[in-house]
């Protein structure tokens, strides 16, 4: 069966964390066996793992050449494999697919985290040894649970991950088979050659985005969020909403929903902030050739707020995550607050490393798209790039109940005053802050660009130094000056592709 990963992405290294990789020169079943076993406890609910034969490991990373296996190894090597799922107590059998790299044949073996915690597997082959024992990941190696590991896998076993659980209230016909294939597309996948031959079913399974009988097939949850058109109708608010508050008083607020498959929404909402939020100052400094730039905030850090956010929010809590813009913060709340283990002595010192993550199949789709790392990189990455922006550090806020997560970044220093400008007093290229407009100054301003011709509204938009589509408040702005007969359309359908923004008479 085709795995829905390339195997080139599983040799970089990039896509999937040491973690959730093992490479293996050469077929030892007892060490597969172990490995195969720690990968169905997925006892951090990282999402299992991936096992490669045919790769030496030097310090972690694929060793290159790969060495690759022996064709008439692959018949006894797959027959062995089978065997070992039914040593596994409970049985467990991954997917197992080969593949070429650089002319060497591979086997890719794709063990996903289990339904019926916990696993054991035989400390041994031998037939004299009949000892069993639970095995889990620690980093990058497959060790023995000790007692205690062993009782939480116990523990686990009670409670499946809410995404990786089956979803009674949807049909398979709620995940559309078209997103099924764009994230094949995107993470380069070899099931995506195999399609045309599947059914949506087939598709779906292959996917381990559902599971039942073959005659009630049902959706799991993660699969609504990355393939359904609107995982609201199944995850309440399951949205991201963003709120720009430039005056305290709520004048010029602006709204904005972003709704779709979490990815989706995600990439737009991020889109949306790097267009219309994130800003560069640039000063010239006496006796220094080269110009110091800032940024109010850096982007690679409100990118990973934003992102961990998606990953460890509670999709049965019917609450937004809820990014809000004021003069001079902005912040992202999500619900419920970061793991118990992490103590408030971590919060302050900014060690976010959970023992459990909450969305184990969420994670796994981020990461394979690459819009997360998995590594615990996220709060270390988001510190770093305020520290090389001169930006104050991040402020995370909970409460004793955990209930709530808030990230806060402070806006740069630069940008706190109207008078941002150079030592010498100029402005250079185009590094001047963008400063949110209400209604009124973004009539002046269509005005004003009206009288040097027609443009079409979104021409009009970007004219003004905005990227993506028109907000509510410069649409309103446009409507309110049509109703008031200043400007009108050169189509009496305002919605048609012709239609342009036009000065009517005595509109000054």
């Amino acid at each position: 069966m085709t795995i829905p990963i390339s195997l080139s992405k599983l040799l970089e290294g990039r896509i999937v964390e040491q973690a959730r990789i093992e490479y293996k020169a050469g077929w030892n079943p007892e060490d597969v066996i172990h490995t195969l076993c720690a990968f169905a406890n997925d006892y951090t609910n990282l999402g299992g793992g991936y096992i490669v034969i045919g790769v030496e490991e030097e310090n972690g990373l694929p060793k290159r050449p790969v060495k690759g296996i022996e064709e008439n190894q692959i018949d006894r090597i797959q027959k062995e494999l089978l065997s070992l799922g039914h040593k596994i107590h409970p049985n467990y059998f991954p997917e197992c697919e080969l593949a070429r790299y650089n002319g060497k044949l591979l086997m890719m073996i794709w063990a996903p985290g289990g339904y019926d915690r916990p696993y054991q597997a035989p400390v041994s082959l031998s037939s004299s040894n009949k000892e069993q024992a639970c095995y889990i990941r620690r980093f990058s190696s497959t060790v023995k649970a000790n007692r205690n590991e062993a009782r939480q896998l116990n523990e686990l076993s009670e409670v499946t991950p809410f995404d990786d659980r089956v979803n009674l209230s949807a049909s398979l016909t709620d995940m559309k088979r078209s997103r099924m294939l764009e994230y094949l597309s995107e993470v380069g996948s070899a099931l995506l050659a195999q399609e045309s031959d599947m059914s949506t079913t087939e598709l779906a399974v292959s996917l381990h985005v559902a599971r039942g009988s073959v005659e009630d097939m049902r959706p799991l949850n993660v699969g609504l969020m990355f393939f359904a058109d609107d995982p609201a109708e199944y995850f309440r608010y399951a949205r991201i909403e963003v709120v720009d508050i430039p005056d305290p008083t709520g004048q010029g607020m602006i709204e904005r929903t972003f709704t779709g498959p979490i990815n989706v929404q995600l990439r737009n909402a991020l889109l949306y902030i790097k267009s219309n939020v994130i800003a560069e100052m640039v000063k010239k400094v006496p006796g220094q050739a080269e110009a110091e730039r800032r940024f109010n905030y850096p982007y690679e850090a409100i990118e990973e707020a934003l992102v961990n956010a998606i990953y460890h929010k509670s999709y049965q809590i019917p609450e937004p995550i809820t990014v809000r813009i004021e003069r001079d913060n902005l912040s992202i709340l999500s619900l419920p607050g970061p793991d118990p283990s992490i103590t408030d002595e971590d919060l302050e010192v900014y060690h976010l490393v959970a023992t459990h993550n909450r969305n184990r199949r969420i994670g796994e789709f981020l990461k394979e798209i690459e819009m997360t790392e998995g590594r615990n990189t996220g709060v270390p990455t988001m510190v770093t790039a305020l520290e090389r922006n001169d930006s104050e550090p991040p402020l995370f806020q909970t409460d004793i109940a955990r209930s709530y997560f808030r990230v806060t970044f402070k806006i740069h220093e630069w940008f706190l005053t109207e008078a941002n400008q150079g030592a010498d007093g100029d402005w250079l290229g185009s590094g001047a802050p963008k400063k949110r407009k209400n209604r009124e100054q973004i009539k002046v301003e269509v005005l004003e660009l009206l009288e040097t011709g027609d443009y079409s509204r979104r021409d009009v938009y970007a004219e003004l130094g905005y990227a993506g589509s028109p907000s509510a408040s410069f649409i309103q702005a446009v409507e309110e000056l049509v109703s008031s007969g200043q400007v009108g359309y050169t189509s009496k359908n305002p919605q048609a592709s012709t239609a342009k923004l036009t000065l009517l008479t005595g509109g000054r």
